[in-house]
């Protein structure tokens, strides 16, 4: 699902949202949670997963073509853990 069909299918199931206002309010959350990544906060959504952010350290890498070593970068990476509610949602009727 793309962010346009996030914003239309929550604007279908509340018909009384005009959908820029809907649009509004998906890029206001969106925004919200990146700004609190960015400061490094974790943002935790109930049922749903919590975002955080992880830090890589510098290291030497591989280059898979030619072999040679190259110094790869630290860097901050965001990650997603999903929430028990989703994860058992996910799995109802698997091997699990």
């Amino acid at each position: 699902m793309t962010k346009s069909e996030l914003i239309a299918r929550l604007a279908e199931k509340n018909p009384h949202l005009y959908q820029r206002d809907v649009e509004r309010i998906v890029t206001t959350i969106f925004d919200e949670i990146a700004t609190a990544l960015t400061r490094g906060d974790r943002v935790e959504l109930r049922g749903f997963g919590a975002f955080s952010v992880k830090r890589r350290e510098a290291r030497q890498g591989r280059n898979p073509r030619t072999g040679a070593q190259v110094a790869v970068e630290g860097k901050t990476i965001p990650f997603f853990k999903t929430g028990k509610q989703l994860r058992e949602r996910l799995n109802v009727g698997g091997d699990e």
